[in-house]
């Protein structure tokens, strides 16, 4: 009689690797990467450099002497969370900010708790809040871009920026609006300042389409935040056009597309369940809107994307995945 062998699980196997999603992120960053460059120089290629090289050194030097187990930079999970922190920072940001930030991202949120498949909050997220909060003059010193419609490169606020201090000294949004000479062409195609992922909002819309036609991610998280920022803002506009933007200017400036489509997506960051990936964006579209109309800062994506990390655990307990076999 032939033996029955049993091995232990997975049973079911699939060509599908850590490397090769996190290549296809790379490949689908890279609109905004090379945007990134043509608008704003060697000052992006610098932060780039120094954010991709600090964060692959940082998590070879922690995995052979630290942890002393066998190198993990080969996956590309930390070259692709030194792009994202790039694209997060101003292109004006010192080599050393950065590094600093690389150490907070890879040091502390992801090989604190064990490394890639164990961290709790997005790594370049993370190290963006902790940027933000020890250097806020320098995370805050903005250069509008050599963009599509001729903008020159000199610093001024972001559009979120400006339109907070705006209401805060008596003005309207549409007078802001008319007095900036903002339009949506020039928020879509090339932004008037903020950080370098945000240079071109087209460019990161390809980047989501080439990752959801892969079936790197599923949409839903990405749609769900959209859709509560979309309906969320309609609702404040239409009570006071005057005190509070637009949908669609809440949808095309700062940080939300870029956070949106490849930050909140992140598989160890995000639940598992459909249902519960449409709660955890509409809460991440909810907060970050709270922040932007109610808070002190302009932006709040990167604060809601980490709150609602946070509530990751949770929500895989109340729209747990049923199990395989079970209808």
């Amino acid at each position: 009689m032939d033996k029955l062998i049993v091995s232990p699980s997975p049973h079911l196997h699939s060509s599908c690797s850590t490397k090769g999603l996190m290549r296809d992120v790379l490949i689908a960053l890279a609109p905004a990467v090379a945007v990134s460059i043509v608008f704003y120089g060697w000052r992006a290629l610098l932060v780039l450099g120094v954010s991709v090289a600090s964060c692959v050194l940082l998590e070879y030097l922690i995995v052979k002497y630290l942890l002393r187990k066998s190198t993990t930079v080969g996956d590309l999970s930390a070259a692709v969370t030194g792009v994202l922190l790039a694209l997060n920072l101003p292109v004006t940001t010192p080599w050393w900010v950065v590094f600093l930030g690389a150490l907070f991202a890879v040091g502390v949120a992801k090989m604190t708790f064990g490394g890639l498949g164990q961290n709790v909050f997005n790594p370049a997220i993370a190290g963006r809040v902790f940027l933000l909060i020890s250097f806020p003059s320098y995370m805050t010193h903005w250069e509008a871009p050599q963009g599509l419609f001729g903008v020159d490169a000199v610093s001024g606020a972001t559009p979120l920026g400006a339109i907070k201090e705006g209401l805060m000294q008596g003005a309207s949004v549409p007078d802001l609006m008319a007095q900036h000479g903002w339009t949506y062409g020039q928020m879509l195609f090339s932004n008037i300042g903020g950080s370098a992922g945000e240079a071109c909002a087209i460019a990161i819309l390809l980047g989501f389409l080439y990752l959801v036609v892969r079936r790197v991610i599923k949409p839903w998280i990405t749609l769900s935040i959209l859709a509560t920022v979309a309906l969320v803002s309609l609702l404040f506009w239409g009570i006071d056009p005057a005190r509070f933007t637009d949908p669609l200017f809440n949808l095309l400036t700062g940080g939300l597309l870029l956070g949106a489509c490849f930050m909140a997506t992140d598989y160890v960051t995000s639940p598992m369940s459909t249902a519960g990936g449409v709660v955890y964006g509409i809460g991440i579209g909810f907060i970050t809107l709270m922040i932007r109309y109610f808070g002190s800062y302009p932006e709040g994506m990167s604060f809601a994307i980490l709150i609602m990390n946070a509530a990751v655990p949770l929500l895989n307990i109340w729209f747990h995945q049923k199990k395989f076999g079970r209808a």
